[in-house]
């Protein structure tokens, strides 16, 4: 009471004004600096977990692009018999070998142990597989009397019953092999090994992120603390020391106004003010051009919407290129009678189906409420068979009720872009195919030939 008398009475100094104040300053300064490091620290080790869950997470992609891609040759190749698919498939196992890499690339981190385990057995599934593969390769080699094709085919026997089969037979017996249901069984296996991989990955960063984030919102909390006193300080300072003050924040404001970060220039304090914000503001950036996915891509199912579709439809090579629509049938009733919720399921359901029959190369879109369309790429009109054993392999999965979800059925008009005259005309001769297959009865495919030919159907 004797010191606010006293003050009262004979005021206060304004050097000692200013000595506290700017002591306050440089208090309040340090420990901001020391927030902004402890928060960018944390910032950092986020970004790092999240780096390395991408290269992990895109290691068990690789693994099942290289089995799909391998899948997707030897298909080819009993189909058509073809060398080139044949040369594709050893390209990739003995040339790129993206499988033995993923192993290399999760081997490196010592916290994956339980993913690369599943994605070891994953691998070992996939080399598994390569032995049915061999013997139906071998199977068209002989069917085709090719002489010139790989070692490791050479050392493949032919059992006497297969051996005495005619080329047609071998040719047919080849394709069961790499279509029939154990062979799709086998992938499926290695599917799920690859599942667990990502569950494992997925719940290790979800523990560092949950104790980064936490770390990071305390920081900002004390940040913004120390901000609120900086800008007290600072406007107490403004009206005794106006040239360090009110140039930086006139520009400051100048800046905000047109979007740009600020400049670090002025009084300390407001260099870190700058500092923090101008962080805040490529955060901001970041986000923007995240939004940019957002609004070429389904949310729900994670394919590529209809704006994603007239954008890629724009530039594609249609004359390479293979249509097919899916529409998901008697979805309203599985709709009004199970519930939004079982109805969205069933949308991630198929939309899942699809991509893993489908190359990584081809694009998919959700393009209607419970219709997609997929553009099977760099595919020449020959292809009918391994394109309708797709949608046949999709159906059988959604068949499937194992996981909880109402069994459903897709059906499918399927066109060649060498069919149409241009991009225009796609959505509507696939959509004549596809009501051929409702007329039809549902779950199966037609192919469209043209404007005058009825088309080619399976349900």
């Amino acid at each position: 009471m004797k010191l606010i008398k006293k003050i009262k009475d004979e005021g206060i100094s304004l050097k000692v004004v200013y000595k506290f104040l700017l002591t306050m300053t440089i208090i309040a300064a340090g420990i901001l600096l020391y927030a902004t490091w402890h928060t960018s620290d944390t910032y950092q080790r986020l970004s790092n977990a999240t780096d390395d869950y991408i290269e992990l997470q895109k290691a068990t992609y690789e693994l099942m692009d290289a089995s799909d891609d391998l899948t997707e040759n030897v298909q080819r190749f009993t189909v058509v018999g073809n060398m080139k698919f044949l040369e594709d498939y050893f390209t990739e196992t003995l040339k790129k070998q993206r499988r033995e890499n993923a192993i290399s690339v999760m081997s490196q981190n010592s916290n994956s142990a339980a993913a690369l385990s599943n994605l070891q057995m994953a691998l070992d599934g996939s080399m598994n597989l390569m032995n049915r593969e061999y013997y139906a390769m071998k199977l068209v080699i002989e069917a085709k009397g090719y002489q010139d094709y790989p070692d490791v085919l050479k050392t493949v026997q032919l059992s006497p019953e297969d051996a005495a089969l005619s080329a047609p037979e071998k040719m047919n017996l080849a394709q069961k092999m790499v279509m029939d249901d154990k062979y799709y069984e086998q992938k499926a296996l290695i599917r799920e090994n690859l599942k667990k991989s990502r569950e494992e990955l997925e719940n290790l960063t979800h523990g560092t992120q949950q104790s980064s984030s936490n770390e990071m919102k305390m920081g900002l909390k004390m940040v913004r603390v120390l901000i609120i006193l900086q800008t007290v300080v600072i406007l107490i300072m403004i009206l005794l020391t106006a040239h360090l003050g009110i140039n930086p924040v006139l520009q400051a404001v100048e800046n905000i106004q047109e979007n740009n970060p600020l400049p670090v220039i002025g009084a300390i304090e407001f260099r870190h003010l700058a500092n923090t914000y101008n962080k805040m503001y490529d955060v901001y950036k970041s986000s923007i051009e995240h939004l940019n996915y957002k609004a070429s891509h389904d949310e729900l199912t994670g394919v590529y919407n209809r704006a994603g579709y007239e954008l890629i439809l724009s530039a594609l090579d249609i004359q390479t290129t293979y249509f097919v629509l899916f529409d998901a049938d008697n979805f309203k009733e599985i709709n009004d009678s199970c519930g939004h919720e079982t109805g969205d399921k069933v949308l991630m359901k198929i939309a899942e189906s699809i991509r893993h029959n489908f190359r990584s190369d081809d694009y998919i879109f959700r393009i209607g409420g419970d219709e997609f369309m997929v553009f099977m790429v760099h595919t020449d009109e020959s292809q009918r068979r391994l394109v309708s054993s797709k949608v046949m392999q999709i159906n059988k999965e959604l068949a499937d009720t194992s996981d909880g979800i109402p069994s459903t059925s897709v059906s499918s008009g399927i066109i060649h872009g060498s069919k149409v005259g241009s991009t225009k005309e796609v959505l509507r001769c696939a959509d004549q195919a596809l009501y051929k297959t409702k007329h039809n009865g549902k779950q199966g495919f037609s192919f469209y030939d043209g404007e005058n030919n009825v088309p080619e159907n399976n349900v």
